[in-house]
């Protein structure tokens, strides 16, 4: 790994909003750590269906991704048992990613819509975030943020959606949308 990256203070991304490319955004971060020699580690929150940057980033060894989500959507009114379960082994697989020392750069995708879902705390995701190792990099994405990580984040990116196919009818596509 490159001597600067391990001299860098870890901050943190907040990607958020009703637009599309959170995750695409924070792939992208990654596949630019990835690309300095840094270790990554992506856990999903919610997420259980097969995509093409899941597929992509298998590939890269210097990427590692866990996926906490079936392939059903969660029911933010009802969600179940597993879905909670689900959610506190993906916090757990954050947690110890970011404060292991291993990764440069830890994303928590779609952890602001379990908080939202109220699979998690945001009290939890902060302590986690905040007893991190001081070198890693964190990105929190997903729609429905909470106040206090505008607080919690370095950097704030908010994806305001203008025009989308969908509202036209037209369906989510392979390679675009997943």
């Amino acid at each position: 790994m490159c001597g600067v990256l391990m001299k860098m203070k870890g901050l943190v991304h907040l990607y958020t909003g009703n637009g599309k490319g959170k995750t695409s955004a924070a792939f992208g971060l990654a596949l630019r750590m990835a690309g300095h020699g840094g270790r990554v580690l992506i856990v999903q929150f919610l997420k259980g269906t097969p995509t093409g940057e899941v597929m992509a980033v298998r590939k890269i060894p210097e990427i590692e991704i866990m996926r906490f989500g079936s392939e059903k959507f969660v029911n933010p009114k009802k969600p179940t048992s597993g879905d909670f379960e689900m959610a506190r082994m993906g916090l757990s697989a954050a947690k110890e990613g970011m404060s292991s020392g291993r990764y440069r750069l830890v994303v928590l995708d779609e952890v602001n819509v379990a908080i939202s879902f109220n699979l998690l705390s945001e009290e939890e995701v902060i302590k986690a975030v905040k007893d991190r190792n001081p070198s890693t990099e964190v990105v929190l994405t997903g729609r429905y943020a909470p106040s206090s990580f505008y607080d919690l984040a370095d950097y704030i990116t908010e994806f305001r959606e203008v025009k989308h196919p969908f509202l036209r009818g037209i369906s989510a596509r392979e390679g675009i949308e997943f």
